[in-house]
């Protein structure tokens, strides 16, 4: 809060009416809860999702990682410093500057604790970017350390804050969707080539990517393996009809639970239950901390 108070850009935030309100482009302004921003709640919320333990993800729409590095490193060390004190019921994701992405960013979010590294999707967004990105995901694969692809803008992309009176779930049906798809056709076509034994986690079903596998062969573009084993899909604000085509596509045990906590309640249902006996589990082993299947 203090990182994005001391800004008066995109993304930024401010005290108001009881609580933080945050300003990034493309959206709408959000408040944060305080109140229940408070790791006794978040705790709760675990409780009362039946969850042993929960891997928390920097909200990649903000822009921060877009940012020149100069402004995206204070902004992510701030982050990292509260995210890694949470406690023993939370892991966290390590966010990169993509400006110069190097493999020694890498290393050093995983040095802090970090159980792998997560990008915004516009960091996989076509062939340049992800050349531009090659160094942290070879470096990742060297270590075995996965990758998580979240919605947001990759390098560059600066859009202004979204008026007011925009929906607010404009852009998670929208942009997100997007951002997503886009980037798992580039993993697939640009990036699991060259890096086969990398294993990466998609967001939101990768904006149900996989359903364009056909299309793509059609049109001339490479065969996919929907199948493959190291690429996983997290399920955060879809249903058990998504749910359930997905799986159908790539097999249930290449889906991930996930929510989009705490802006968006999780669904409840037959679903999750099946994710609970069929699906992968991704948790941190408690020998270094990385995460496994």
């Amino acid at each position: 809060m203090a990182a994005l108070g001391s800004r008066d850009a995109v993304p930024y935030g401010r005290c108001e009416g009881g609580g933080f309100v945050v300003r990034a482009g493309g959206e709408v302004p959000y408040m944060v809860d305080l109140g229940r921003e408070r790791v006794e709640e978040r705790v709760a919320l675990l409780e009362r999702d039946g969850l042993d333990h929960a891997l928390v993800a920097l909200s990649s729409p903000l822009g921060i990682e877009a940012l020149p590095r100069a402004q995206a490193r204070p902004l992510i060390d701030a982050y990292l410093d509260g995210a890694l004190a949470l406690g023993e019921r939370f892991s966290v994701w390590g966010p990169v500057a993509l400006d110069g992405v190097r493999a020694g960013d890498v290393d050093a979010v995983l040095a802090r604790g970090c159980v792998g590294v997560s990008v915004p999707a516009g960091a996989l967004g076509g062939r340049a970017a992800v050349a531009a990105l090659a160094p942290a995901l070879a470096r990742l694969e060297t270590l075995g350390a996965p990758l998580f692809v979240h919605p947001g803008p990759g390098l560059g992309e600066r859009a202004p804050e979204a008026p007011a009176a925009e929906a607010p779930w404009w852009s998670a049906l929208t942009t997100y969707v997007h951002q997503m798809q886009t980037s798992w056709l580039g993993f697939v076509a640009f990036a699991r080539p060259a890096h086969p034994r990398l294993r990466v986690v998609f967001a939101m079903l990768a904006g149900n990517a996989p359903l364009l596998g056909e299309r793509m062969a059609a049109r001339g573009g490479p065969r996919v393996d929907l199948a493959d084993p190291l690429t996983f899909y997290e399920t955060s604000s879809f249903g058990e009809a998504a749910i359930g085509v997905l799986a159908g596509v790539t097999g249930a045990d290449r889906l991930v639970y996930g929510s989009d906590r705490p802006v968006v309640e999780p669904p409840a249902g037959a679903h999750v239950r099946a994710l609970a006996e069929n699906g992968a589990w991704l948790v941190p082993d408690g020998r270094d901390g990385r995460l496994r299947r």
